[in-house]
């Protein structure tokens, strides 16, 4: 579960989960990574897209749900997390 705590600790840009996912049918290939601040994202995009670029030009997701789902979290890091 990630912890506040953990985020602290992370060194900026680091990506900490990844994963594959459906997502209006079809796959796509997700990362979680910390940002500047302690705050973090998790970005999906086309699976064939290499990871740098589903990184710094996919989309995040918005539903709180479904970022539980990908990276469970206690409300601290929760509220880190950056839409």
């Amino acid at each position: 579960m990630l912890t506040l705590e953990m985020l602290k600790e992370m060194a900026p840009d680091t990506v900490f989960a990844q994963g594959t996912v459906s997502e209006d049918s079809q796959p796509m290939h997700w990362f979680a990574q910390r940002g500047g601040i302690e705050d973090w994202a998790i970005c999906y995009g086309p699976i064939d897209w290499p990871d740098g670029k589903v990184l710094s030009q996919g989309a995040k997701f918005f539903s709180e749900d479904k970022i539980k789902l990908l990276v469970p979290c206690d409300d601290e890091a929760f509220k880190m997390y950056r839409y």
